[in-house]
């Protein structure tokens, strides 16, 4: 049944009709919403105050993409290497753009929270690419030496990729930056609205993703269920964890695991939609299971998020009450 399973994913076919483009503006002004709550003076604060906002790039650059590379060793067999790979995608992806949001429901560290958006938005033009094709290759020769299924080749388009990104999160961010600044009375209007927004394109997405491919979606998802619970599980414990073990506040504590535990699956999505970066014939034609993968991790993060923020507040009036 996995096998089967296993193939029915990666020859999954998805054709966006010319929404891509679509996918990729709206995704460009849920990043410009993103921005608007970042001020120049942010950046000054994280030289100030450098140990959560180390741990926290460390955590999201470093530990996240390393420590899921060691997950999918473990699970072998389990997962094809399309599968293993939409999973290091996600991992190389920075913050998702809901957590600040999510930080702000948990009564976390707003401020740092609004700092890891900032630095890992603005490096993920080199980051993305760089650990995807980093830790995708060192995974391409680990399953090579396993025989672990059809191996593509990896060649990652770097200046295709640098500049899809650039135009969907590198511009946005600097125009929102300067918005917030320049335009306080604009910003206000548009921040909470955008935030939504956000939410709303993302469950869109995953909708014309599956739309004409229900059928295979019903049979696949206890896999695609277990598959993104363990490695959210994952990410969320790496933000705990370290900023656990480095006696960080807890509020902090509570930033990085959202950080950490939310990635930006959008970005992902529309990096494999793209035809120049994942071309949609030889070894990449069946990449359903990248597609998945990412697609259902952007659902299941706003679930674990959420989930994780009414635990915290409900903890919080507790604690309140009994002092």
């Amino acid at each position: 049944m996995n096998e089967q399973v296993i193939k029915t994913l990666d020859e999954l076919n998805v054709t966006m009709n010319g929404g891509s483009t679509l996918l990729n503006i709206v995704l460009a002004f849920v990043m410009f919403g993103v921005a608007l709550g970042i001020k120049p003076a942010t950046f000054v604060d994280i030289i100030k105050n450098p140990k959560s906002i180390l741990t926290g790039i460390v955590c999201q650059l470093v530990l996240l993409p390393a420590l899921t590379l060691i997950l999918i060793m473990v699970c072998g067999h389990w997962l094809s290497p399309m599968i293993a790979l939409g999973m290091i995608l996600v991992a190389s992806c920075p913050g998702g753009n809901i957590s600040n949001f999510i930080t702000s429901l948990s009564r976390g560290n707003s401020e740092l929270s609004v700092s890891l958006t900032a630095v890992n938005t603005a490096a993920c033009v080199f980051t993305t690419p760089l650990n995807f094709a980093f830790w995708g290759k060192l995974y391409l020769n680990f399953a090579g030496n396993h025989g672990i299924g059809t191996l593509p080749e990896l060649e990652i388009p770097l200046g295709e990729i640098f500049q899809s990104i650039f135009i969907i999160m590198g511009i946005p961010l600097v125009l929102g930056i300067l918005c917030g600044q320049y335009l306080p009375k604009m910003t206000k209007l548009l921040k909470k609205p955008l935030q939504y927004l956000s939410i709303a394109v993302f469950i869109a997405m995953v909708i014309i993703i599956f739309k004409g491919n229900f059928d295979v979606f019903k049979v696949c998802i206890k896999y695609i269920f277990l598959v993104v619970l363990l490695h959210n599980l994952l990410a969320l414990g790496i933000g705990f964890g370290s900023s656990t073990l480095l006696k960080l506040p807890y509020k902090d504590r509570r930033t990085l695991t959202i950080e950490t535990g939310i990635q930006n699956s959008g970005l992902g999505l529309i990096l494999l939609l793209n035809p120049h970066i994942f071309p949609d014939t030889g070894a990449w034609a069946n990449n359903g299971g990248m597609l998945v993968i990412t697609a259902w991790w952007g659902v299941w993060h706003i679930i674990s998020g959420l989930t994780l923020a009414f635990l915290w507040r409900v903890r919080g009036r507790k604690e309140a009450t009994e002092e």
